[in-house]
């Protein structure tokens, strides 16, 4: 029998030459042919030919990330997790000889399935969400035309800015219009493409017209984006209903061509024409009439609503709410409630990267780097990148940034500012859509501003961390130092004596951490304590680096880690670790990786630890060593 493996973890270091070496022995001991694939750090090694798929019985996929599986259609595929092809490898392979293992399909149908999925969970608004996806576009087209059209060709008359019939800028202007006409009828199409695929698009489409003609209902305004709405989920679940008949064969080829539109087209157009348009008409028009009157309070009131949506989520449900409603307003020619919106916007990833320039002291190396990428983030208007600050500190960055948001929203709605593009930041300004230019950078500057002020207040300073950054001073010097990374045969070219400890005295997971990261630092090794330290924590919360067998692998790749090196010590007692076997850490191997390493040598100097960790009888010599000298003489043995 022969059988193919592939091994991968997240991090492409230990995990994955562990589970290789152990389904390797597994294979030899139970007489199976077995090639393994391996997918760390380094890239792909052993790769399988064209000629080992074919000739395969079976394959083995044990891996934490995404292993690419469309050369195997067709084959028994086994896929487990890279913890199970480390403690289980013997059961793996005797599975897949058993053959009580599904053959693998396209992943087409996978996707399928996860499609299926997500739309039970929610329908609604994914079924919206497509049809406002691909109506964005048209706003935006027809904006920035109109928006250009003004600016260039257009003259002030005792009207407002106009455009003299005979100027080619008319047509520009007829251009951007026409873009208009297209929004509704795009938003209820897709929508109803969304639920019933393409025989739901003709009729939500021919429904989304008939919504912004009123001219069908006896009404001037139209039903509007509301109308529009409603005949896209009309249109689509009356197709989908209808595709659900069961007809004779013969009808069945032109089902989704001309009966499914048609009688669909019929159902929606009628409803609309005698029962709902008129109706829905009324409210869009009441609806429309109130915001256009809103004065004083009442506006400011929307446009404290308006921002908190914004930033509330950055990006997500509850934004594109919002984000929905003020681009359907632009639609209707109402442009101050789409102007508080593009303010907001940009505020938090502006704001956010603001913060990191003001006070410095409050944030990680990484985080002054995150925070240059999300301030140019917000001047193209992209709420999302204020999201990675967020993550790691919910409970000061989104009141922070909601703060700010809701303050540059009611700034702009005061200004009367407007914009006619579906979109935000300073960006829309420099292509002349914004109305009243001057307010809607104070409304930008001022909840920036409140958004870094407010957020430094309330974080603490890095250097209240428990361990603290070595002066930049000492940091220059060290930096100096030769790259040590380019020679390395064996595992004592990045070790030595004073990187190894045969009685660690932490008793906690940290404590250990901090002891060994402490003899790195010492050695001269490091940068920043600090920094390597959140990269190791950072490791850990992705998932426990125990990997059972008594045996720890903390790791960590840094711009605080001047050289390659791997610290050892043992805690003959053992440390909890959180391990999948649930045995306590007593052999713990630290590796500091810089982030930019030249080279991949020492990439494969930890495939060979792993693979040597093992072998039980190594483990247990390392356990019974007394002196640094004599585990020095065992890891010399690594090569």
């Amino acid at each position: 029998m022969k059988l193919l493996a592939i091994t991968s973890c997240p991090n492409g270091i230990a995990h994955t030459y562990m589970a290789a070496e152990n389904l390797q022995k597994a294979a030899e001991n139970l007489g199976v042919n077995l090639k393994v694939e391996t997918q760390g750090s380094i890239g792909v090694e052993n790769e399988f030919s064209e000629k080992d798929i074919q000739e395969a019985d079976g394959i083995i996929i044990a891996a934490d990330k995404a292993v690419e599986k469309e050369r195997f259609i067709g084959k028994k595929v086994l896929i487990v997790g890279v913890q199970d092809g480390i403690r289980k490898p013997k059961e793996l392979i005797k599975k897949v000889m058993s053959g009580d293992v599904p053959v693998y399909q396209s992943q087409k149908s996978v996707e399928d399935h996860k499609k299926e999925k997500k739309d039970k969970q929610n329908p609604i608004y994914r079924h919206l969400m497509n049809g406002v996806s691909y109506m964005i576009p048209f706003i935006v087209v027809g904006g920035l035309l109109i928006a250009i059209a003004l600016t260039i060709g257009g003259e002030k008359t005792p009207g407002g800015i106009k455009i003299p019939d005979d100027s080619f800028w008319k047509t520009i202007e007829m251009l951007g219009g026409a873009s208009f006409t297209f929004m509704v009828p795009i938003l209820s199409g897709f929508i109803a493409y969304s639920i019933a695929d393409r025989p739901g698009l003709a009729p939500g489409m021919i429904g989304g017209y008939i919504a912004a003609d009123g001219s069908f209902y006896g009404s001037e305004a139209g039903a509007g984006f509301l109308g529009g709405i409603i005949a896209g989920f009309l249109a689509g679940y009356v197709a989908l209903a209808i595709k659900k008949v069961k007809v004779p064969k013969v009808v069945q080829p032109i089902m989704p061509i001309i009966i499914i539109p048609v009688i669909s087209s019929l159902i929606v157009g009628l409803a609309f024409v005698l029962i709902i348009g008129a109706p829905v008409a009324q409210v869009f028009e009441s609806l429309t009439g109130w915001l256009a009157g809103m004065q004083g309070s009442s506006s400011i009131l929307l446009a404290v609503i308006l921002g908190a949506m914004i930033s509330f989520d950055m990006g997500g449900p509850v934004n594109k709410v919002a984000f929905l409603f003020g681009s359907a307003m632009i639609g209707e020619g109402n442009y101050e409630i789409m102007g508080p919106i593009a303010a907001a916007i940009c505020i938090p990833p502006i704001g956010m990267g603001l913060a990191t320039f003001l006070n410095k002291r409050k944030y990680q190396p990484a985080e002054k780097e995150t925070g240059k990428a999300s301030f140019t983030m917000g001047l193209f208007g992209i709420t999302e990148g204020a999201i990675p600050f967020a993550a790691q500190d919910p409970l000061r960055v989104i009141p922070s940034i909601m703060a700010g948001s809701i303050t540059g929203s009611v700034i702009a709605m005061i200004g009367n500012v407007g914009d006619r593009v579906a979109h935000g930041g300073p960006i829309v300004a420099a292509l002349g859509a914004v109305d009243n230019v001057l307010m809607f950078f104070v409304a930008i500057i001022a909840g920036s501003i409140v958004t870094a002020l407010l957020v430094n207040l309330l974080k603490k300073d890095v250097e209240n961390l428990e361990v603290t950054e070595e002066p930049e001073e000492t940091k220059e010097v060290v930096e100096e130092e030769p790259n040590e990374n380019l020679a390395i045969n064996k595992l004592t070219d990045i070790t030595s004596l004073e990187l190894i400890e045969t009685d660690l005295q932490g008793s906690t997971r940290d404590d250990v951490i901090d002891e060994m990261i402490g003899m790195l630092d010492h050695e001269g090794a490091l940068n920043s304590k600090a920094e390597f330290k959140q990269a190791i924590i950072h490791r850990e919360n992705e998932s426990s680096t125990g990997i059972g067998m008594n045996i720890a692998i903390p790791h960590g790749k840094s711009d605080a880690v001047k050289k390659p090196r791997v610290v050892f010590g043992i805690k003959k007692d053992g440390v909890d670790w959180k391990s999948l076997d649930g045995t306590d850490a007593k052999l713990i191997f630290m590796i500091a990786v810089p982030k930019e390493s030249v080279g991949d040598a020492h990439l494969k100097i930890l495939q060979m630890l792993s693979r040597k960790l093992m072998d039980d009888d190594f483990r247990e010599k390392l356990l019974a060593v007394n002196t640094k000298e004599e585990a020095y003489s065992l890891l010399e043995t690594i090569e």
